[in-house]
């Protein structure tokens, strides 16, 4: 895996990242037990799971699961559904106007894949997802991929691999299905073109 990074058991760095997954958990449990429209609160508690302000622009919905907060990074007007899981551990960077559909995992942490290794520690690789991308509904993303400006991740697709930019892919490990036009190409808002159809988020 591309950009892996093993953090060993019963270390000092392992210790730490336990105690603050402690503190996550504590503070993702009380925001999703706030009321919708207490917005305040719920800009608060994200901001303490960040460990900096929350963005103005950015919209996200409980409830919302991280493990981690410190390395997970927003864009400008990102678009959080509800039901969604941002394990952070290894990094998160959502780019600007991305749109994450409801249930989405983001997962940078793992484990070693041999057998006699496999708990050792934890692995992590960071998540990069690039500007104007929608993630459909369910889909999981695999620890150190990299999604490309302006594409499509259909709803319920397992992406372990990076996608290019201006693409949709679907289903797991993916399936290119076409290119697509990049923003402020005028044949992208033809009538009936391939370009005028929805996917389900």
């Amino acid at each position: 895996m591309r950009n892996e990074h093993l953090i060993p058991s019963r270390t000092p760095e392992s210790r730490a990242v336990t105690d603050r997954v402690q503190v996550v958990m504590e503070l993702t449990s009380r925001l999703n037990v706030l009321r919708h429209s207490d917005l305040e609160a719920r800009t608060t508690l994200l901001s303490e799971i960040l460990g900096r302000p929350a963005p103005e622009t950015l919209t996200l919905y409980p409830p919302f699961y991280c493990d981690y907060g410190l390395n997970l990074e927003f864009g400008e007007r990102v678009f959080v559904n509800q039901g969604c899981s941002f394990y952070d551990m290894g990094g998160i960077t959502i780019g600007d106007r991305t749109m994450i559909g409801p249930g989405v995992t983001l997962t940078t942490a793992g484990h070693p894949v041999e057998p006699d290794e496999r708990f050792h520690g934890i692995t992590t690789a960071p998540i990069v997802i690039e500007s104007d991308v929608w993630i459909g509904a369910n889909a999981t993303i695999a620890p150190g991929v990299r999604i490309g400006t302006g594409s499509v991740v259909a709803a319920g697709a397992v992406v372990a691999k990076d996608v290019p930019p201006n693409c949709v892919v679907s289903s797991g490990g993916y399936v290119k299905r076409r290119d697509l036009n990049p923003a402020g190409d005028a044949s992208a808002v033809a009538p009936g073109g391939a370009a005028s159809r929805r996917l389900v988020m």
